[in-house]
């Protein structure tokens, strides 16, 4: 076995990836990643000891955000990126130590990961190999461990969009480091471990919210919009990913160049946003979700920005043409420094790139209707609650989540194609991919699918459970007439789900297989307490969900 990960849907059997992940990331990269996150444990172990003590560390706080975000599911397959902030993470953690002895903390019990200093590049690299997910010998400490880390690997994630739009809270970064150093602590039970995982869940909720004010003071409150699918007769960028600073300073920079700007994936959503229809470049989404890269980036024709997670290795046709930009890193693919100050990211480069560049080939023609985030579906309020009261509507069902390449996702499709004509369809996320562009048709004016944006807006979809339960006097969240079935493919789907456990949601359907990285035990816990289940046929699950 050179590697071990099971962080994600895909990983090999169900079980774990163990000579090359399933996303294509080498065994040397896979066990670099767990040195890394395992460097930031024994940093955040340092930055918690002196949070106790009335000592502060800027960098301490950012740290874990950006290193953990560096770690989720196709984001960064970069060994020397990752090597400079592993080496980071050691000059902080020397930092946070020098700045503890200076305020005469002393510090007698420290765990390894915190202790631990490389006296070589190969002895780095060699310690790299034996710091992963199974040093822990017991499989239900290990597999809550493991939750505990993705759901706050999510939690990195989200952060990380609100951090970049300038809206922090100190909270958060608190219990990210509070967390990441509890799975250290070898006298924490079970039941200690389960704790963390559902405060994980309400400091999840804190930080969707956080995301979802972030995003709509800075560009607006989302507004029902019809996205084009076709293509223009300029070049164009494709820009694909979650962040949508770097598509602002995109689009600002490419006015007036003769260069149209196209979105990918996750970044669909941003023409739901007031800020961005100024742009009369700002042409429509190209392509489908994030697995698909590899036949759409290719027929694109111009340069594609990739700004977050959805990353997978690029084809020699394309990957010429491929630039990164953040966190994102894959070997031999170019990549736009962060900003210096308060200067912008200059996407010069790549404008001139697409200059030269044919214009992008047509995938398809035709139409996407998106834009129902919280505050969108609340001004229709009144109309919704009387298509319930009708009996127009008899239920919401929430299909958030993620997309990915197993041929049993279909099932999604299917699923939404047999769905009652008298239910909605509640989405965010790339799991929406699977069935917005079928013809569902609308509820006395309302579509079928309503899609509130990226997975970082899934807190719309609380938001929306939450106002109706008010709305109808209920008691429970689980009286709505709303049912859960949703996919899930990486870390951040992760968190959402805790955040929808800590808000009491239960009976959530959760595919298309269970995580791998859930122990027998742990997964009947989360079935007994929560009522967690997979999916099983499209007829059976119509009848158990729907009725």
């Amino acid at each position: 076995m050179s590697m071990f990960c099971f962080q994600c849907q895909e990983t090999a059997g169900g079980k774990g990836c163990t000579r090359v992940g399933v996303c294509g990331k080498p065994a040397e990269v896979a066990n670099l990643q767990d040195l890394l996150v395992y460097v930031t444990k024994g940093v955040s172990y340092y930055a918690v000891k002196a949070r106790e003590n009335g000592l502060k560390n800027e960098f301490a706080e950012i740290y874990p955000v950006e290193s953990l975000f560096m770690t989720l599911t196709n984001v960064n397959f970069d060994k020397t990126a990752i090597l400079d902030k592993i080496r980071e993470g050691l000059r902080l953690k020397d930092s946070l130590q020098i700045q503890l002895q200076q305020a005469g903390v002393e510090i007698t019990d420290a765990p390894e990961a915190a202790t631990w200093e490389p006296t070589s590049e190969e002895d780095l690299i060699a310690k790299a190999s034996t710091v992963g997910v199974l040093a822990t010998e017991n499989e239900d400490i290990r597999s809550l461990r493991e939750l505990l880390t993705y759901g706050i690997k999510g939690m990195a994630a989200y952060y990380h969009h609100a951090f970049v739009l300038g809206y922090k809270d100190p909270e958060i970064t608190a219990f990210i480091q509070k967390a990441l150093a509890a799975t250290l602590d070898d006298s924490l039970t079970a039941n200690d471990l389960v704790g963390l995982i559902l405060e994980t869940g309400k400091m999840g909720v804190t930080t969707l919210a956080l995301l979802d004010k972030a995003n709509t003071e800075t560009y607006g409150a989302p507004e029902i919009t019809t996205v084009k699918t076709g293509v223009g007769t300029n070049p164009g960028i494709l820009i694909s990913g979650h962040d949508l600073k770097d598509l602002e300073e995109l689009l600002k920079q490419t006015e007036g160049t003769g260069v149209d700007v196209y979105t990918h994936g996750e970044m669909l959503p941003a023409h739901y946003y007031p800020a961005f229809k100024k742009y009369p470049h700002f042409i429509g989404n190209y392509g489908n979700a994030w697995w698909k890269q590899g036949e759409e980036f290719e027929k694109f024709n111009g340069p594609i920005l990739m700004t977050t997670n959805c990353l997978i290795p690029p084809k020699d046709s394309y990957k010429d043409r491929l630039w990164t930009t953040s966190i994102v890193g894959f070997e031999g693919v170019k990549h736009i420094p962060d900003r210096e100050g308060n200067e912008p990211k200059d996407f010069s480069a790549l404008i001139e790139m697409a200059k030269t560049c044919p214009p992008p080939t047509e995938l398809e023609n035709g139409t996407i209707v998106g834009g129902f985030a919280h505050q969108q579906v609340l001004a229709l309020a009144d109309k919704v609650v009387e298509a319930v009261k009708s009996g127009a509507i008899k239920k919401f069902v929430v299909m958030a989540g993620c997309d990915g390449r197993m041929k049993s996702r279909n099932y999604y499709t299917d699923f939404a194609a047999a769905l009652p004509k008298d239910t909605v369809i509640l989405t965010a996320g790339c799991a929406k991919y699977k069935y917005n562009k079928l013809d569902l048709g609308d509820i006395g004016g309302i579509p079928r699918v309503l899609d509130a944006g990226q997975c970082n807006d899934s807190y719309s979809l609380a938001v929306i459970a939450l106002k109706l339960k008010e709305v109808f006097s209920l008691e429970d969240i689980n009286q709505l007439p709303i049912v859960y079935n949703i996919a899930w493919y990486e870390q951040k789907a992760v968190l959402v789900l805790l955040a929808l456990l800590h808000l009491g949601v239960k009976n959530i359907h959760l595919g298309p297989t269970l995580p791998g990285f859930l122990s027998p035990n742990v997964a009947k816990t989360l079935v007994d307490t929560f009522g967690i289940g997979t999916i099983s046929t499209v007829e059976e699950d119509l009848v158990s969900m729907i009725g």
